[in-house]
Order: C-alpha cells, then sequence, then structure tokens
C-alpha cells in the first residue's frame, strides 16, 4: 500500500506527477510480481510464456488477470479436474506438443472467457463427452496430430460458439452420425492425414452453417452422390492429396452452392462434367495434379461465373475450340506443366476478359494458333513465368517475350492437302473388310475425318464396326450392302481444308445353295455396333438341331396325356365304388330302390 506521506509533498505539481507514475505503474507492478520462476510474463500483453520448460504439471503462482498461457512443448499428461479454474480471465491457452493422453472431464471449467484452445501435437485416442464442459466463448480448438482414432456422438456438444475445428493428421477412422452435434456455429473444418475411407455424410448434416470443409490425404475411391446434403451455407470444399479418388458422381455435390471447388493431386483421368455442372455459384475451380488429358468444348458452359480455372502438373494435351463458351467473367487460366501444343483463341468465350495466362512447362509450336498470344503478350500477365517455343526449330526455346514485330513470320501454318488424290473405288464382298485410305499433309498437322453416305460423321478414336483409324484410315468391318456409296475424306487444320471421295462397293451374298449347306447371318450388337457372323451350317446338322429340340417337346406331352388319361379313370372307379357302399338311411328308401331294380331288369 502507498504510504500517504509520499502524497503530502508541499508542491502540487509533483504531487500530481507521482499519482500519475502510479496509476501507470500499479498494473507493472502487480502483474510483474508474482510471474511464476519458470516463465516469462508480458504484463503489457497479460501473457505468461512456459513453453519448452520440461514443465509435468501446470505451474503455480500464475497470475488470475493472465490472458494468455503458452504451456507448449513441456510434459504434461493428464489434464485434472478444475485446474484452470483460477484464471478466469485466460483467452488463449495453448498445450500443444505435450504428452497428454487423458484429459478428465470438468478439466477446463472456469474458463469462462477461452476463445481459442490448442491441444494438437499430444496423444489423444478419444474425446469423451464431457470434456469441453465450462467453455460457452470456445471459438477455435486445435486436436490435430493425435491419435484419435473415433469422434463419438455428443463429442463437442458443449461448444455452442465454436468456429473452427482443426481435427486433421490423426487415426481417425470413424465419425459416429451425431458426432459433431451441437456445433451450431462452425464455419471451419479440416480433416486430413486420417484413415477414412469415405465422407461421413451424417456427421456433417448437422453442421448447418458451415463455410469452409477441407479432405487432405484420405484414402478415398469415389465421391458418392448426394455426399454433402444440408450444408447449404458451404462456400469452400477443398479436396486434396486422395490419390485412390477416381470418380465424383454425377450427384455428388447436389445441394451446394461453393464459390470456391479444389480436388488436387487425387486420380481424375477426366473433369466430372456432370457433377459440376449446377455450381452456378463457382468461381474459382482447382484441379491441378491429376492425369487429366482434354478439356472438352462447351462442356464447362453452366458454370457461368467462374473466374479461375488451374489445372496445372497434369497430363493435358488438348483443350478444345470452344471449351470455355459462355464463360463471361473467366480471367485467369493456369495449364502450365502439362502436355500442350498450342491453345487456339476459339477455346475463350472472349479473349479481352483473360487477365492472366500460365502456358510455361508445355512443349508449345509456335505456330499461327499461337499468334493470338503474342499479339497480347504485353496485356497478359503471364505471372512472371513467359512461355517459351519447343518448336519448331528456328526458334526452340525462345521466351513469347523476346519475339520483335520482325520474328511474327515463324508464327505461320500451312493449309492442309490430301497428298495422295488417286481415285479410290473399293469392291469387297459382303462381311468382307474394306478400307479406305486418306494421306495428308500440313502445318500444324491435319486431323482426318469421314463422311459416311449417310451424312454420319466419323472421327478417329470412334470405336465399332466402322472406325477411323489413327493414320486417317477408314476400316468397315464386315460391310453391308447398306455401306455402298460415296464416302467423303475431309483434312482440316487452323489454316484449311482439304476433301477427297472415295467409293465403295458392297456385293451380296449368291442365292445359290452348294454343297447343301447355307449361310445364317447373326447380328451382334457389341459396343452397340452392328456386326455381322457368318456360320455355314450343313442341312444334316440343322435336321439333327431341329430334332433334339422337338422330341423332348413330344415326349413332355405324351407323359402329360398319360396322366390326365390315369387320373380320369381313376375319379371314375372311386365314383364307382362310393356308390356301391353308400348307407341305406330308412325303409322306404329300400324298397324304392329295390323297386327301381327291379324296373331296370325288366322294362316290360
Amino acid at each position: 500500500m502507498v504510504n500517504r506521506a509520499l502524497l503530502d509533498f508541499p508542491s502540487p505539481g509533483t504531487r500530481w506527477q507521482l499519482l500519475v507514475f502510479l496509476i501507470l505503474a500499479a498494473p507493472l507492478v502487480g502483474f510483474g510480481w508474482t510471474c511464476p520462476s519458470r516463465c516469462d510474463c508480458s504484463a503489457q500483453e497479460k501473457a505468461v510464456f512456459c513453453n519448452g520448460r520440461r514443465l509435468t504439471a501446470v505451474p503455480g503462482g500464475i497470475p488470475p488477470e493472465s490472458e494468455l498461457l503458452d504451456l507448449s512443448r513441456n510434459r504434461i499428461r493428464t489434464l485434472h479436474q478444475g485446474m484452470f479454474s483460477r484464471l478466469w480471465a485466460l483467452k488463449e491457452l495453448d498445450l500443444s506438443e505435450n504428452l497428454i493422453s487423458n484429459i478428465e472431464p470438468g478439466a477446463f471449467n472456469g474458463l469462462q472467457k477461452l476463445m481459442t484452445l490448442r491441444l494438437q501435437g499430444n496423444v489423444l485416442k478419444i474425446i469423451p463427452a464431457g470434456v469441453f464442459t465450462g467453455l460457452p466463448n470456445l471459438t477455435i480448438l486445435d486436436i490435430s496430430k493425435n491419435k484419435i482414432v473415433i469422434f463419438l456422438d455428443h463429442s463437442f456438444k458443449d461448444l455452442v460458439s465454436l468456429r473452427k475445428l482443426e481435427a486433421g493428421d490423426n487415426h481417425l477412422v470413424f465419425v459416429s452420425s451425431r458426432a459433431f452435434g451441437g456445433l451450431h456455429r462452425l464455419q471451419q473444418l479440416t480433416l486430413e492425414k486420417c484413415n477414412l475411407t469415405g465422407i461421413p455424410t451424417q456427421a456433417l448434416s448437422h453442421l448447418h452453417h458451415l463455410v469452409e470443409l477441407r479432405f487432405k490425404v484420405l484414402n478415398i475411391n469415389v465421391i458418392p452422390n448426394y455426399s454433402f446434403r444440408k450444408l447449404h451455407h458451404l462456400k469452400v470444399l477443398e479436396i486434396s492429396q486422395c490419390p485412390s479418388l477416381a470418380t465424383l458422381e454425377s450427384y455428388s455435390l447436389f445441394g451446394l452452392n461453393i464459390t470456391a471447388l479444389s480436388v488436387t493431386k487425387c486420380n481424375l483421368s477426366v473433369i466430372p462434367y456432370e457433377a459440376f455442372k449446377h455450381l452456378v455459384y463457382l468461381r474459382f475451380l482447382d484441379l491441378s495434379y491429376n492425369p487429366i488429358s482434354i478439356i472438352h468444348g462447351r462442356k464447362l458452359r453452366d458454370l457461368s461465373r467462374l473466374q479461375e480455372l488451374h489445372l496445372t502438373g497434369g497430363r493435358l494435351a488438348a483443350i478444345e475450340n470452344k471449351a470455355f463458351q459462355g464463360l463471361y467473367y473467366f480471367r485467369l487460366l493456369n495449364v502450365s506443366s502439362n502436355a500442350l501444343q498450342t491453345l487456339e483463341e476459339g477455346a475463350f468465350h472472349s479473349v479481352g476478359n483473360l487477365e492472366v495466362l500460365r502456358l510455361d512447362g508445355n512443349p508449345l509450336a509456335c505456330d499461327c494458333r499461337l499468334l493470338w498470344i503474342i499479339r497480347r503478350r504485353r496485356r497478359l500477365n503471364f505471372e512472371a513465368q513467359q512461355p517459351a517455343c519447343a518448336s519448331p526449330s528456328a526458334v526452340e526455346g525462345k521466351a513469347f517475350r523476346d519475339f520483335s514485330e520482325v520474328l511474327l513470320d515463324h508464327f505461320t501454318c500451312r493449309r492442309s492437302k490430301i497428298t495422295d488424290r488417286t481415285s479410290q473405288r473399293v469392291s469387297v464382298e459382303e462381311g468382307g473388310q474394306a478400307t479406305l485410305t486418306c494421306r495428308s499433309d500440313g502445318d500444324p498437322a491435319p486431323t482426318i475425318s469421314w463422311v459416311t453416305p449417310h451424312r454420319i460423321h466419323l472421327n478417329s478414336g470412334r470405336k465399332g464396326r466402322v472406325r477411323v483409324l489413327l493414320d486417317g484410315t477408314l476400316e468397315i468391318q464386315y460391310a453391308l450392302p447398306k455401306d455402298t456409296g460415296l464416302y467423303r475424306c475431309i483434312a482440316s487444320n487452323v489454316a484449311g481444308n482439304d476433301t477427297l471421295v472415295a467409293h465403295l462397293q458392297v456385293r451380296p451374298f449368291s442365292r445359290h445353295l452348294r454343297n447343301d449347306s447355307f449361310l445364317l447371318s447373326n447380328v451382334s450388337f457389341v459396343n452397340t455396333t452392328e456386326s455381322l457372323h457368318l456360320l455355314l451350317v450343313d442341312v444334316s446338322t440343322l435336321v439333327g438341331i431341329l430334332a433334339i429340340g422337338i422330341m423332348p417337346f413330344l415326349c413332355s406331352v405324351t407323359v402329360c396325356f398319360l396322366f390326365i388319361l390315369l387320373w380320369i379313370r381313376s375319379q371314375g372307379r372311386t365314383k364307382h365304388r362310393v356308390n356301391e357302399r353308400s348307407p341305406r338311411y330308412s325303409h322306404g328308401y329300400k324298397a324304392v330302390s329295390s323297386k327301381q331294380r327291379t324296373t331296370a331288369q325288366n322294362p316290360r
């Protein structure tokens, strides 16, 4: 207590200076003197730092006014009931990287103002119900890097104000359906490096106000339909480092209104367009480090608000024309470190909106298809990663920024040209194989397509009875008379097209039977294509086959007839014996019966 004699100085100015000094110094004196001997204290921040002191228990003498207590990197094993009850002002408690394996119910009683609790890096195996009672204002809980194997029902029910839960890097194998019950205000949830093999859909359905959800390093193969139902407020969904994940089912993301989606470092070989098509509010999409080889045309048009697409570090070899059609706000494309040789202007809805383009790390062929990028290279942002030419050899390795207006003549193309224009008139017998050739040249290499007499367009890669091979050859297996007609080959590239007409004649089979044999046609529907299989069947063989089929039928009918006949006869005998053995109920009845018999025997 301050001595009053010190306040009775004759000078009023000195008195006021001393009062101000005591008022300012009182918190420092009161807080500093009570700091535990093995800890460091900051009076200004009301913080006590006892981290890394090899403590096996919470030290005594911690000021009740403390708002931050750091006990990380010690050797504490158990949190006993009420051990923090004196620290009524505590707002942040750090117990990470200890040896805590047991938390008694009520261990956090009295911490009414606590907002952040860090328990990561301990050896917790389970979270019993009631452990977090007494924490009505807790907003951040980190229990990552423990050995938790299961979340039981109502494990977090008392954390009514929790906003963020970090629960990754555990041995988690199961999440009970009501594990997250009571977390009505949770906005961020992270589950990573667990042993989960599926999405805990039932448990997630209780998190109606969840905004950000992250799954990382999980052993899941598929995202099934309706996995995230009832998460109507979710905005950010991140699925990362799941090497077995190859499929997102068509309705797996149904019900979500997310604005950011990341599915990275997984095993997607194609973009799951059907799963994405209803995400009309999506602005950010990241599919990096997946073995995706192509972005198809017009498949992303339902994502009308999409602004950024990241697909780096994959196997992307082609971006088709109109791939980004309908994306009015599209401003950033990152397809670096892929296998792209070109990117045509026609892939975009409008290149005027494009601001950032990452093409570095691709084997780009610098021809007329990339001229639009060269002309806009001053306005486009390559994020300090300049794309460079891989071909032709004259400009190999040259960065786009190094091209002057004089060197733009390298960005040229040669129009498609069919090299062999010899007239083709092919004649085959029905059931045979027909081949029509088409060789072309150009820069870039032309693509070959065929138009059938029925005006059906065939491209390379199509499977079936009629297909186009990689070298442009049209192959028709098991030719039919209806295949007869004119076929048109079209060789096309960005510089122009060239065409060639070929004629096919399919001769029908002879109508004469030879050597008592005939032909049977069998249509196969494998791969939804027509296949004609011809079978030579001997007449005697056919008779044998028919006999084998008819004889069992006749035998069955005969047996049934005999059974019916025997049944009818047995019914007749039964009726006759009943009439003979029927009792005589009265004298009158016997008289009438005797008389009737006499009359029947002597009709006259």
